[in-house]
């Protein structure tokens, strides 16, 4: 009698299980970030891998690998495209060569802030949709406040660069040398020591580093000098068979999460600059804002900057003058 009940309970199971549908399968994503996992944009962007898992509802789910622990900063977007990772955040300038149109964003283009950076980005991706970032899906892109001048001795006009040795990088040494200064190409992590020990006399970087690398304990001057500030291009992007795998449902929620954290990231690159501001003003040092002719003299001295981009990217057959066209105007009705 026993066993007669056992074989009609499971029967009974094996029917009412049949119309049931399966379990969604949960599609396990990695992301390689080169930040420090306490760092504001590895904590903001394991904050989009939630709101990722939260609007596919499980159907995807993000894990993040902090520190370039995955692929190493200046590897992280090849990775992507060659599988490495699913996901990655990274510079684009610094591979260099390798995103020619793209490198618009880092010129000296006068910005005001890291949202307003940011925006731009993706409205230039938008627009040109640049074949150099086609063999990855490309998430957002995102950019860091305006990049300026921090001394270890005031400086409140060009003349004071003269003989001042700068540190800087990729793009922003073209600024110093425009600028009449002398540029020292040095990654970041060895400016502290280099301006403690005197060997460069000031950075060019945005305000943010000032806390976040401590930059305010070895200068003592910051110049605003915002009509020739300039910006580096980060990109957030999926492998494209990865993402091609996607339900659309996934792909659409994904899509609509992505939008959201464009003003999400430039605010928060605002939010680390005024905090970079208070920590240097609170070790005692100077915040200098250049008068409207000065800034303006700072400014025209990009312009051999802008041109030779111009001509690299023509040489190339690629459209940089519309390109920087396209950023200045927008620039000029979006501040």
């Amino acid at each position: 009698m026993l066993r007669k009940l056992c074989l009609i309970a499971a029967t009974l199971a094996l029917v009412l299980g049949a119309g049931l549908p399966a379990a969604a399968k949960t599609v396990n994503l990695t992301y390689s970030i080169f930040f420090p996992a306490t760092h504001g944009h590895t904590l903001l962007a394991t904050e989009w891998a939630r709101e990722v898992e939260k609007r596919t509802n499980g159907a995807v789910k993000i894990n993040i690998f902090p520190g370039a622990t995955l692929t190493p900063a200046d590897q992280s977007y090849d990775g992507v495209v060659k599988g490495i990772s699913d996901l990655a955040m990274g510079v684009l300038s610094y591979v260099k060569g390798r995103f020619p149109l793209t490198e618009v964003i880092d010129l000296p283009l006068g910005y005001q802030s890291g949202l307003q950076v940011t925006r731009l980005c993706n409205a230039y991706y938008q627009k040109f949709q640049p074949k150099e970032l086609a063999d990855t899906k490309v998430m957002y892109l995102h950019g860091h406040g305006p990049g300026i001048l921090h001394t270890k001795a005031p400086v409140t006009r060009l003349e004071d660069l003269k003989g001042m040795k700068i540190r800087c990088t990729g793009t922003s040494a073209k600024i110093v040398k425009a600028l009449g200064a002398t540029p020292v190409a040095m990654p970041q992590t060895e400016t502290y020591d280099a301006l403690q020990k005197g060997l460069v006399q000031g950075t060019l970087t945005p305000i943010e580093s000032l806390k976040g690398w401590k930059f305010a304990e070895v200068i003592s001057s910051t110049t605003r000098n915002l009509g020739s500030s300039y910006s580096v291009a980060f990109f957030v992007v999926m492998n494209k068979k990865k993402w091609d795998s996607l339900p659309r449902e996934a792909q659409e929620a994904i899509e609509q999460v992505n939008r959201e954290w464009i003003d999400k990231t430039g605010q928060a690159w605002d939010d680390f600059d005024q905090a970079g501001r208070e920590f240097t003003l609170a070790q005692g040092n100077k915040v200098i804002e250049l008068s409207p002719e000065e800034d303006q003299r700072w400014a025209k001295l990009m312009q051999p900057v802008l041109d030779e981009y111009v001509a690299a990217t023509q040489a190339k057959g690629l459209p940089g003058q519309e390109a920087l066209a396209f950023c200045q105007q927008w620039l000029k009705t979006n501040r």
